[in-house]
């Protein structure tokens, strides 16, 4: 009798709604996450809702040698994300405030945000699957439609590219 390791085989979505739902409930919060990444501003909520019906209509086109579940619907997250973020109309500045007031999260939170924002396109969308939507270097290229080691570069210029931009100066 041999020991061999089982072979899991990843199954694609399922044809029936409840079977479908299940299939899908363990990745919400990451496509959560990154719809909030990806389209600030925009409801997230909404964003993952209209990625779920198109992974729904799309399920049969679901390829599981192409990429795991994860990456398959995070693409669709991310597309539908950047959908969202287009339609977005920048808000008007408010005529009356009290003044600035200082918190330092807040602040901090805010240079982040503002050195992420300075990233390019395909830095930003690597930087919030990896770290952000905690995808796998495989799962983000499949999200990113590139190859591993694309990931890996890509990564490695935008941490770069941070490190100069939150650089402390004392």
């Amino acid at each position: 009798m041999t020991d061999e390791p089982a072979v899991v085989v990843e199954v694609g979505p399922p044809a029936d709604g409840s079977g479908f739902v299940e299939w899908v409930r363990p990745h919400l919060p990451a496509m959560a996450r990154l719809a909030g990444r990806l389209a600030m501003g925009a409801d997230r909520d909404d964003i993952v809702q209209e990625a779920l019906a198109r992974a729904w209509s799309k399920r049969s086109q679901y390829d599981a040698s192409r990429g795991t579940a994860s990456a398959w619907l995070l693409a669709i997250t991310a597309d539908q994300a950047r959908k969202a973020a287009r339609r977005l109309r920048p808000v008007g500045e408010l005529d009356y405030h009290d003044g600035p007031v200082s918190r330092p999260d807040l602040d901090a939170r805010m240079d982040v945000d503002h050195a992420l924002a300075t990233l390019s396109a395909r830095q930003r969308l690597a930087v919030d699957c990896y770290y952000f939507a905690d995808l796998s270097v495989a799962d983000t290229a499949a999200v990113m439609g590139c190859s591993e080691g694309t990931v890996k570069s890509t990564l490695s210029d935008a941490r770069a590219r941070l490190r100069t931009l939150l650089e402390i100066s004392e």
